[in-house]
């Protein structure tokens, strides 16, 4: 019976009211004008057109005819640009003259559609984007699949990401899920896919596809929330892969009976490399470089090429650390590990380039 040791308090229990409240689907946000400058430019051009619809009725002011006086001086164009602009049309200032109301056939007209046009441009574009968001991520449902869930976007879940990029997964490919909006529209402003919610809720997941994923990341910040949210997606995905961090090294054979294909003990990792590099910084170095991947030395997971077969393992191209036979990690030197068969995985260290294949992902 094991018992999750509680670290301290974690981003998803403190937002839990606010995941129960903001479950959505968040796509990349696109580049567009800020809204201020929106509101400003629509203003000028209203102004513009007023301005031409002034100028042009007092050019041919003696073609109008106003009730009052019989005469249109500026102030009456003023007036009449505004009422004919706005449709109020109170009938007390009209065109007489064939020049006049072909004017206003002509010219005036279209410029009051126009006028409308900036007047409900607002909500004529919020229903337009509320239109093509929603066909996004319609599209976006029917295309997604084998793609990889991150739950965290916190420093695990972004240094995570940094490698799986590195390796040469697309953004399109990782869907984010975090508890907090305004997490959701960073990820999002980057170019990720984002679930706003609390991922140990399956409709969150749901929300995510992740029956359809092929690899999780739970970068969570609490032991047991990562246990629940593995429970939840080894239940709704059975295939996947699910690479789960943890605080607490105790806990790592939990999350591992949870479902987890493999768990990192965050603390213990980065204190096994900081004694590591107080015996030998160098040593350190090397180390740090390996699990970085994209540049110096990349540690990766291959399959093992054709003129590889048969052979032994000191005989392969790349360094040989370990193979992957079956279910079986032995040892470069492991006598077992050699003569090399086809359906052997390599676990290689190799100069970083585009060459590369990311070992999660393999």
């Amino acid at each position: 019976m094991f018992h999750v040791k509680q670290p301290g308090q974690d981003a998803m229990a403190r937002r839990a009211d606010e995941a129960l409240v903001a479950r959505r689907v968040t796509l990349p946000k696109r580049v567009v004008q800020k809204p201020l400058r929106q509101v400003a430019r629509r203003l000028l051009v209203a102004f513009f057109v007023m301005c031409l619809t002034v100028l042009t009725v007092w050019l041919d002011r003696d073609g109008y005819h106003d009730n009052a006086n019989e005469t249109v001086d500026f102030l009456d164009c003023v007036y009449y640009a505004t009422v004919t602009l706005s449709t109020t049309g109170y009938g007390d200032i009209v065109p007489y003259s064939v020049s006049a109301r072909l004017t206003n056939i002509l010219l005036i007209t279209p410029l009051r559609v126009l006028f409308l046009i900036i007047l409900v441009g607002t909500t004529l574009e919020v229903l337009t984007e509320r239109t093509r968001e929603e066909w996004r991520l319609n599209r976006w449902r029917k295309n997604v699949r084998d793609h990889t869930v991150v739950v965290g976007f916190g420093t695990k879940g972004r240094s995570a990401l940094q490698t799986l990029l590195a390796t040469g997964l697309r953004k399109d490919q990782i869907v984010i899920v975090d508890p907090s909006a305004k997490v959701i529209d960073v990820a999002a402003a980057e170019g990720f896919t984002g679930v706003v919610g609390d991922a140990t809720r399956s409709d969150v997941l749901l929300r995510a596809e992740l029956p359809r994923a092929r690899q999780i990341v739970i970068a969570t910040q609490r032991d047991d929330t990562a246990v629940l949210v593995t429970l939840t997606a080894r239940q709704l995905n059975r295939g996947a892969k699910i690479v789960a961090a943890v605080r607490e090294e105790e806990n790592a054979p939990l999350l591992r009976q949870s479902g987890a294909d493999a768990v990192i003990t965050s603390a213990s990792a980065a204190g096994r490399l900081l004694g590591l590099s107080v015996l030998s910084p160098s040593a350190g170095t090397v180390m740090e470089d390996l699990i970085q991947q994209g540049s110096g030395l990349d540690l990766i997971e291959r399959p093992v090429t054709r003129p590889e077969v048969g052979k032994g393992v000191r005989e392969s191209d790349d360094l040989v650390v370990s193979v992957l036979r079956g279910h079986r990690l032995l040892a470069y030197d492991d006598p077992q590990a050699s003569p090399l068969q086809s359906t052997d995985r390599l676990i290689t260290i190799v100069r970083a380039g585009p060459a590369a294949s990311p070992g999660l992902v393999g």
